[in-house]
């Protein structure tokens, strides 16, 4: 009994560590779509990231990682200062990607 209480605890754990997460920066200085695709292609170089999803009306960059892997808060700096902006704050959510661009259409109308 105590080999399956441990087993299904290890499990568990694995599968909580091994989801994806979304990082939410809010980037100043973003004025037009070559703003944007700058940061996504710094961003991109990082092999933790699975997807990007820039709002320049929102200042917000949203960056999915990829299962199991995530982006430490140096790297994240270092890729949106490379890019020319400034980064301000950064938040690890558990809202989806799909979830961020709803919001972000819903607030753009």
């Amino acid at each position: 009994m105590k080999k399956i209480l441990a087993l299904t605890t290890i499990f568990l754990l694995a599968s909580v560590s091994a989801r994806a997460e979304t990082i939410e920066m809010k980037v100043f200085g973003m004025v037009c779509g070559f703003c944007a695709q700058g940061i996504e292609s710094n961003l991109r170089k990082n092999p933790a990231t699975a997807e990007v999803v820039v709002s320049l009306e929102n200042q917000l960059v949203a960056v999915k990682t990829k299962n199991g892997a995530s982006i430490d808060d140096a790297s994240l700096h270092k890729a949106i200062k490379d890019a020319g902006y400034d980064l301000k704050t950064i938040a690890r959510t558990d809202r989806t990607l799909d979830e961020v661009r709803t919001e972000i259409g819903a607030t753009a109308k």
